[in-house]
């Protein structure tokens, strides 16, 4: 491989859970990546968001995979090496990397610009590379070694510290509304407003959707009439399922679950074949709970949705920029303690909306 002359460490260090009982306690530790390969690329992190992922992750709600682990993948920062094969990305780009490293290359979907389904793929974090069996580790380090194709050309005008979240957060809120040809005048239901459903709400603008805001009780009523959402519906409020019944075209559902009695009431908020697509990603143990005959009698349907491919990332960051798309952020200088913080703070949500880890060269000496 290629570099800048500087010196890139054969060990990188990163801040990370040793012990899922003790998550809240990350430590540093170092951790050899995977051999480069020739389409491979080094990166220098300069800032990394904190998902709701890396706390369900770090905290064990997902399953242990291995340990120790650095979670984080929302990260941008500077290429300082490139393989003999990389034709897209040079030493000195800025980039991004999201919450997949890598996949087959050759499959299906792979070849139909679905790598985000390929059944090979390699997440940023709790993935193992097929052809090393070397665990990956993400972005709370100082270094990270991925495949140029899961790497993406920031904008110049795109600062990174709002660059961040839309890797992970922002284009899981924006590939369902895509996907469903939202458009001038198309009524979109957000529910869950956090850091997801917040990037959700302003893309969804951006696309002139009229936007209904969705929560639980009115709590964050205020905060999303800033954020540019037209209608607030609390599903606390009793018969608000009769009150916006035949509204709504599409429900994205960002929130951790997808669950219970509130989820046939907001069915009935749905035009007659209207659709929720669900991003949620909940611990195992967690159910979808419909009536099939309200699906049957109002002609609506219920699907998945996660992430994108390459192409609908790089998409999404020049939309972010055409539509100026700044998530709401708060900087925080990476380290032991403020990781653990992030975690505890994103766990009471006292987050509005997205914490991003910076202060990299500080921390790492690097």
């Amino acid at each position: 491989m290629s570099n800048t002359g500087k010196q890139i460490p054969d060990q990188f260090t990163a801040i990370g859970v040793h012990d899922h009982s003790k998550w809240l306690e990350p430590k540093t530790f170092k951790y050899t990546p995977h051999p480069a390969r020739v389409y491979d690329i080094d990166v220098k992190i300069e800032c990394c968001a904190v998902c709701g992922g890396d706390v369900f992750g770090a905290s064990g709600a997902w399953g242990s995979f291995y340990l120790p682990v650095a979670f984080g993948h929302e990260i941008v920062g500077e290429v300082v090496r490139v393989g003999g094969a990389v034709n897209r990305i040079k030493v000195g780009d800025r980039i991004g990397i999201g919450a997949q490293c890598d996949s087959c290359g050759t499959c299906m979907r792979c070849n139909n610009h679905k790598e985000v389904n390929c059944r090979s793929a390699v997440h940023t974090y709790f993935g193992t590379y097929k052809d090393s069996d070397v665990n990956t580790q993400g972005g709370y380090s100082d270094f990270i070694r991925v495949n140029e194709k899961f790497a993406f050309k920031i904008p110049e005008k795109l600062e990174s510290k709002y660059a961040a979240p839309l890797l992970c957060g922002g284009i899981t809120g924006f590939k369902p509304l895509m996907s469903a040809g939202v458009t001038k005048g198309t009524k979109v239901g957000v529910l869950g407003i956090g850091g997801i459903g917040h990037m959700t709400i302003l893309f969804a603008k951006a696309m002139g959707a009229e936007v209904y805001a969705i929560s639980r009780n009115h709590y964050k009523e205020a905060l999303c009439k800033r954020l540019g959402a037209d209608h607030y519906i609390a599903t606390s409020d009793e018969g608000f399922e009769h009150q916006f019944s035949d509204t709504l075209d599409l429900i994205i559902s960002t929130g951790n679950t997808l669950e219970g009695e509130t989820v046939n009431k907001l069915l009935l908020t749905l035009v007659a074949g209207g659709q929720i697509i669900t991003i949620s990603a909940p611990p195992p143990s967690g159910k979808l709970d419909i009536n099939p005959s309200l699906l049957l009698a109002n002609n609506v349907g219920i699907s998945g949705s996660v992430t994108g491919s390459p192409r609908d990332i790089e998409y999404m960051l020049d939309f972010a920029v055409e539509h100026n798309i700044r998530p709401w952020v708060e900087e925080i200088p990476i380290s032991e303690a403020n990781v653990s913080n992030s975690w505890q703070r994103m766990q009471s949500g006292d987050v509005t909306f997205r914490l991003v880890l910076t202060d990299y060269d500080k921390e790492f000496n690097t």
